[in-house]
């Protein structure tokens, strides 16, 4: 089960409460107070983990709470601190506070910790209150509250490309050809009932090869912004991609227009988050290996080239075309890390028209 987005409660650990006591020792007369300060209670962290996929254990746990710090004792003794709390979540997390909707974090790499609630500090003792003229304080402090917060857990993919178009367009098939991913595959529509991940491996530099990741996500249907389909519920998940990859259909058991089917995706994306419809995006005409398709696949060829778009035909059945667009995705791909690593810098490189 893929889960994307959780509410939970946290709460940090409360400080422990300062002593009220006095030094009660054979021949040591007026000894005074010796109230120790209470514990410090334990944070709250998110922490980043390559190990978790989704937020669905967050959802059958929604309640997190440090337990409460050691109070102070006599002889100044400080109180046991309560242990901070770590709570791993999937790489590419975000977490809002659900009432004010402020981004509290954004783990976006592995191992990346955020404290989220802090500890209440502890109360001071009696002994911190001692002065010439109070030299028996029956007073201490009590320990701080830990914060605490309900919090709005969403969950964001992190791919360098993302794979949009209308169902059956030919993504998942895509995926499985070109990374290790294997998502359900069947000739029917909305065969992706959640997003896949792949990683692409298309070249070798000098020291390392060179790889992308890949977001697959169910296919869009006009009118997905009003909720039609299942596609919109993950467009999320593309939201951080380098570059978008549009696969169309032109087989002859395709839509009708291929060009219509485009215009549709393009439209769906603008209405969903406008940042989406400006990435830099290709065109793929898919599935050129059935019969038939050819006029379909020439004219959406002609209104790519009239619109300057960066257009391939391939077929994930055979591999053709495959290998010339997975090269080209690739090089996008490294072109546009260097402008998002240094973007008032040139990167080495430009963009397809």
């Amino acid at each position: 089960m893929f889960i994307d987005q959780v509410k939970i409660y946290i709460k940090a650990g409360d400080g422990g409460d300062g002593c009220v006591s006095f030094r009660r020792e054979k021949y040591v007369p007026r000894g005074g107070p010796d109230g120790g300060d209470g514990g410090r209670g334990g944070d709250v962290f998110f922490e980043a983990s390559s190990e978790l996929s989704t937020l669905i254990d967050l959802r059958y746990q929604q309640h997190y709470m440090v337990k409460r710090a050691e109070n102070g004792s006599g002889q100044t003794s400080t109180g046991r601190n309560s242990p901070d709390l770590i709570i791993p979540v999937p790489v590419g997390t975000m977490v809002h506070n659900a009432q004010t909707n402020e981004v509290v974090a954004d783990l976006t790499e592995i191992g990346q910790r955020v404290l989220v609630a802090r500890g209440g500090r502890g109360g001071r003792g009696n002994s911190h209150f001692k002065s010439p003229t109070r030299q028996a304080p029956r007073i201490a402090e009590p320990g701080q509250k830990g914060e605490e917060f309900w919090l709005q857990l969403e969950l964001k993919l992190l791919a360098d490309v993302g794979l949009v178009g209308l169902p059956n367009a030919g993504k998942s098939t895509l995926i499985s050809v070109i990374s290790a991913a294997r998502p359900k595959i069947a000739n029917y529509p909305f065969t992706t009932l959640e997003p896949n991940l792949g990683v692409v491996t298309w070249g070798k530099g000098r020291n390392q090869e060179h790889h992308f990741t890949v977001a697959d996500n169910p296919g869009l249907i006009e009118g997905a912004h009003e909720g039609k389909g299942l596609g919109i519920q993950f467009l999320k998940h593309i939201e951080r991609t380098l570059i978008l990859l549009h696969l169309v259909d032109v087989s002859e058991i395709g839509e009708e227009d291929p060009v219509h089917d485009f215009e549709v995706v393009r439209t769906e994306l603008a209405s969903y988050n406008q940042i989406l419809a400006e990435k830099p995006f290709i065109v793929a005409a898919t599935k050129i290996d059935i019969p038939g398709g050819g006029e379909k696949k020439e004219r959406l060829r002609r209104y790519c080239k009239q619109k300057k778009i960066p257009f391939f035909e391939i077929s994930a059945a055979t591999g053709k075309g495959i290998k010339i667009l997975v090269q080209t995705v690739g090089n996008q791909v490294e072109i546009l890390r260097k402008q998002r690593a240094a973007p008032s810098a040139a990167a080495d490189g430009e963009l397809l028209p």
